[in-house]
């Protein structure tokens, strides 16, 4: 199937339905780059305006309202040596008597990135941390797809369309589908990490530009309410809300109907399985909506 080689010259800052930049079809894939959360790219340019700025979108041709875009993270490459991040965890995630602990100036901490070596270290040691050396993990924070009602909705969150999900599960070598809202699905991307922590705490990761390629496919007549995943070793979906109650059951209800709907589990089973194999994991707790992840182990699946 073909290849695209497609070079951003905009960026947006809203998922929504926006003129597309390139038509592709089911089981094409699209080579690209992305810019940071700051709009910087690859030379540490300013390309665009701060603030999660997407790639995209890209129309997908045949996907319709009703159907499910399935997107497939084939690879996923920081294209410079440079990453930033916050340095305070944010006062949403510690108690109210602890605010007072969070470091008062929060100015951006900065990385190396050393794809050589996979390794990500602090520019500037710090005491007893030194240069904190880390093994990258580069994922999304955000994508998804043009949301209902033409909506254009803010880079800084999420629902049911994907978005700001910060996920760190979102890595190469996993395939996550969205819920088809619009024609052609309108697929955007952005917010590379080169590595983060559960739940991006700081409201960062460590942030970056990034080469992508990826390749989708369409369910045409499958329907889903919310972003599933799938990688070696699990299936999961993705809630998206605040209080975070509401995205425990968002991401929960979506698994319960999936493995009816697509495992062909009765509900009897269904709440079986899940009642007792289930697991969860955190994306964004830092952002207007928080977002859950609930998890089946594919070794408990009979299909």
């Amino acid at each position: 199937m073909p290849t695209h080689t497609f070079i951003p010259k905009h960026y947006y800052r809203t998922i929504g339905s926006h003129t597309p930049v390139l038509h592709i079809a089911p089981g094409d894939s699209v080579i690209t780059t992305t810019v940071d959360a700051w709009g910087l790219d690859a030379n540490e340019q300013q390309a665009t305006e701060r603030g999660n700025p997407m790639t995209g979108p890209f129309y997908i041709d045949g996907a319709e309202p009703g159907d499910t875009l399935v997107v497939h993270l084939d690879r996923l490459t920081p294209n410079r040596a440079t990453g930033w991040g916050r340095t305070s965890l944010a006062s949403n995630v510690v108690d109210p008597s602890a605010v007072t602990n969070l470091p008062t100036q929060n100015e951006p901490i900065h990385w190396r990135l050393d794809l050589a070596t996979n390794t990500a270290s602090l520019r500037d040691p710090v005491g007893k941390l030194g240069s904190l050396p880390l093994p990258m993990r580069p994922m999304l924070g955000c994508f998804g797809v043009a949301p209902v009602d033409e909506q254009a909705i803010s880079t800084a969150t999420s629902a049911e369309h994907g978005g700001n999900m910060d996920y760190n599960g979102f890595v190469a070598g996993t395939t996550v589908s969205f819920p088809v809202f619009q024609p052609g699905a309108l697929f955007h991307l952005g917010d590379g990490h080169a590595l983060q922590g559960d739940g991006e705490m700081c409201g960062t990761g460590i942030e970056t530009s990034f080469e992508v390629q990826f390749t989708v496919d369409v369910l045409k007549g499958v329907c889903s309410g919310w972003p599933h995943g799938e990688n070696a070793e699990y299936i999961f979906t993705v809630g998206n809300a605040r209080p975070l109650e509401q995205a425990v059951q968002n991401a929960t209800t979506e698994m319960l109907m999936w493995l009816q709907q697509r495992y062909h589990y009765s509900a009897y089973e269904a709440n079986l399985l899940m009642g007792y194999g289930v697991e969860y994991a955190l994306g964004n707790m830092f952002d207007p909506a928080y977002t859950m992840v609930c998890k089946i182990p594919k070794r408990l699946l009979s299909v």
